[in-house]
């Protein structure tokens, strides 16, 4: 079904090293082509962004467009969370994970608006942390270190610069102790990271928790026993084919509430700074309507 009424276009112009700024002039452009209404929606900065779609979602849009990485679906994500406003994504970020889960074109942006313009919908899952959702995967160990390392990084752009952060933070990094209550099952233990999925991938690609569904109500929470860093290595690759589920110091449990606690761990999600361990994180089914 098209689109009925206005549409915000949320632009983030730092996305991809400016590339979404570039390309928020061109989805403008094919909308106002199509006969569609569109209002660009920038932010001085993420709170404000977030602050703007809220208010679009207040004043009755159709469907907001988040132009950019994972970060700009996070925000938008946070206005639309149990709302029946549609997100519709053009991926121009670093990761574009969630590009990834709903199947959209990835590297022709205007091909991404043709699929918001066919207007087909469906629901997905999100995950919650007191008012904060998330789309993607929780990052609550090595994978938030690397984040942090990612993060601060100014070069190179896309799947490098979390590599290189990864062996940047092999160097000094060690097992950390974990609390965990999964569902009301109590687990301690040290690993090498814990994470919590709601998709599949983070960080450009990186399968983690591979076999996460969006649709069945529940979170992947995955963590990885201790590992030389020898061993880490060696399992690194496993994360780009999904086979990391098959390492042996692989764990995987499937529950709707998560609390995880381990000292000086602040937790990534949706590649954004989250918030400091502990946390609890719990599964919202069929919480965000999305363009795919």
């Amino acid at each position: 079904m098209p689109i009925a009424g206005e549409v915000g276009v949320l632009i983030n112009p730092t996305a991809g090293k400016g590339r979404a700024a570039r390309i928020g002039d061109g989805v403008l452009a094919r909308l106002a082509a199509a006969g569609v209404s569109a209002r660009p929606i920038i932010g001085r900065d993420g709170d404000h962004a977030e602050h703007l779609a809220r208010q679009a979602v207040r004043d009755g849009a159709g469907a907001l467009i988040a132009v950019g990485g994972d970060g700009s679906v996070h925000l938008a994500a946070q206005a639309l969370a149990g709302t029946d406003v549609p997100l519709g994504v053009v991926p121009a970020g670093t990761g574009n994970d969630v590009a990834r889960y709903l199947a959209l074109p990835r590297t022709d942006p205007l091909a991404a608006v043709e699929v918001i313009l066919a207007g087909r919908t469906k629901r997905i899952d999100l995950a919650r942390s007191g008012s904060r959702y998330f789309v993607t995967v929780l990052a609550a160990g090595f994978d938030a270190v690397v984040n942090e390392r990612a993060n601060a990084m100014s070069w190179p752009r896309g799947q490098m610069r979390y590599n290189l952060a990864t062996l940047a933070e092999l160097r000094t990094f060690q097992p950390l102790r974990y609390t965990l209550d999964l569902d009301g099952e109590r687990v301690e233990t040290e690993a090498m990271l814990v994470a919590v999925g709601n998709g599949t991938s983070f960080g450009g690609g990186l399968r983690i928790t591979e076999g996460a569904r969006l649709d069945d109500g529940l979170l992947d929470v995955v963590l990885v026993k201790p590992l030389s860093r020898l061993g880490l290595i060696r399992a690194y690759p496993g994360l780009f084919d999904g086979s990391v589920v098959e390492h042996p110091q692989f764990r995987r449990y499937r529950v709707r509430r998560a609390t995880i606690a381990a000292a000086g761990i602040v937790s990534y999600a949706d590649g954004e700074r989250f918030g400091p361990l502990p946390l609890t994180v719990e599964a919202v089914p069929r919480a965000l309507k999305v363009i795919a």
